[in-house]
């Protein structure tokens, strides 16, 4: 008989449970790891409401931290016992996709042909990291070392939400000096707000309704934070560009309401660099853009992977340039997941992220 491992499984809509399932079997190219330390993504809360699709009984989770359990004969350069991580984005590096320089949307591995967010395998087409092990697929390419002296949590955000954030502020293309606006300031947000500081924005305007997010992304660079219960976020974001609107928005929570403010807080020829998950239609404003004609971008992005994205981000880490352990604002034994997730989902008693000890 197998060895088993507890792990949380997608029961149906509404139950996401925690069960006994057996420890993965590895082939060549792949790496087993002992998780040591996960967390609860947003999409995650889409998994369990029912608003994204993935099969019944598959293992959720995307951001694992870890150790090396064994190794496939074909990877190398890594040694058991060694820690690591791996993004929640793990490519193969060998499709079609990847080498057209877009490895997040991978097509190379799936029974459904060329699906759509394919590098996206964790929790999502295979058993996930919110369990004791994981299979690591193409493990050469996706196993990036833990630096010495940096703990599970410090490194925890680089899976998915720093390489999220950061995502959002590159593919809006920040230039020296620019001014932002970043909708929401959940996990995804900050590192939206950070990413925008570290591009070199002059001006980071920082949007919520929960004062103590608005107080973190001050932390994280933030110079105007302002409460969309209180102003007129807008109007505001207007006056305070001398009515040209900012450069660059950062949408970050997926609700029709976010994506407009940002379209229409952005200044003619701006971007608007979209990083909410969308659980209905969209539907995009006449006016605020201007019957198509107002130059605007508008730009999706999947988080980066692979053990290069992985690299930089923990080498942002370990140099000090920001510290985001500030995220973990609770934690929670493996097997207590299913009260987590209700913690989480509710975003009550001032979550942001849920740090998962599994090992």
């Amino acid at each position: 008989m197998p060895a088993m491992m507890k792990a949380a499984i997608f029961v149906e809509p509404g139950r996401i449970e925690i069960d006994d399932k057996p420890i993965p079997e590895i082939g060549s190219d792949d790496a087993l790891i002992r998780v040591t330390t996960t967390t609860i993504c947003g999409t995650d809360v889409h998994i369990l409401k029912g608003e994204y699709p993935v099969e019944k009984g598959l293992t959720i989770g995307h951001e694992p931290v870890g150790v090396i359990e064994k190794l496939g004969a074909n990877v190398k350069g890594y040694h058991e016992g060694q820690r690591v991580i791996a993004g929640a984005i793990c490519p193969s590096f060998t499709s079609y996709a990847c080498q057209d320089g877009c490895s997040a949307q991978d097509g190379g591995h799936h029974a459904h042909g060329y699906k759509p967010t394919g590098g996206w395998r964790f929790g999502n087409t295979i058993d996930g990291a919110q369990a004791e092990y994981l299979r690591v697929p193409d493990a050469q390419a996706n196993l990036a070392p833990v630096p010495d002296g940096l703990s599970d949590e410090q490194v925890l955000m680089c899976p998915d939400i720093m390489s999220t954030g950061f995502a959002g502020a590159e593919s809006a293309g920040i230039r020296i000096g620019d001014s932002v606006a970043i909708f929401a300031q959940g996990p995804i947000g900050l590192c939206g707000t950070a990413g925008a500081r570290m591009r070199g924005a002059g001006l980071i305007i920082a949007v919520d309704g929960v004062e103590a997010r608005l107080e973190m992304a001050r932390n994280m660079g933030a110079d105007i934070t302002l409460d969309f219960r209180k102003v007129d976020v807008v109007s505001e974001i207007r006056r305070l560009t001398g009515g040209r609107g900012v450069d660059a928005a950062i949408e970050a929570l997926g609700l029709q309401a976010t994506f407009e403010a940002a379209l229409r807080a952005i200044k003619p020829g701006g971007t608007l660099s979209s990083l909410g998950v969308y659980s209905e239609n969209l539907t995009i404003p006449l006016d605020a853009f201007h019957a198509g004609l107002g130059d605007h971008r508008i730009v999706t992005s999947l988080c980066p992977g692979g053990k290069e994205r992985m690299r930089r981000l923990m080498q942002v880490i370990e140099t000090g340039r920001l510290d985001l352990g500030g995220l973990v604002t609770h934690r929670y034994r493996l097997e207590d997941i299913v009260e987590a997730y209700d913690l989480f989902s509710h975003q009550r008693d001032g979550v942001l992220k849920v740090a998962i000890q599994a090992g």
